[in-house]
């Protein structure tokens, strides 16, 4: 299961020192190294990206992955704000 940072967040310094920036393709996984290239796929509607492991989190029982606005958005995954995922490390 995977969701989205909040508006809250843009501007914010993420666990690697980065500022986020919810239009980059950003994702926080919480034992991935920094750096880390995952596609993730929404099991829904078959729709993926490619983002970067740059923070910690999420911290939510049951969530792998809080994705950046950007990413969500890509993803077609706004309106249900969680959404069932396929996560591929590929770098």
């Amino acid at each position: 299961m995977a969701t989205y940072y909040g508006d809250e967040f843009q501007g914010k310094k993420t666990a690697s020192g980065e500022i986020y920036n919810q239009w980059e393709f950003t994702c926080a996984h919480k034992k991935l190294p920094f750096g880390t290239m995952l596609r993730v796929t929404n099991l829904k509607n078959k729709k993926s990206v490619v983002v970067r492991v740059n923070d910690r989190g999420p911290w939510v029982k049951g969530r792998i992955l809080d994705l950046s606005y950007a990413a969500a958005k890509e993803m077609a995954m706004i309106a249900d704000g969680v959404v069932k995922v396929k996560i591929e490390i590929i770098k």
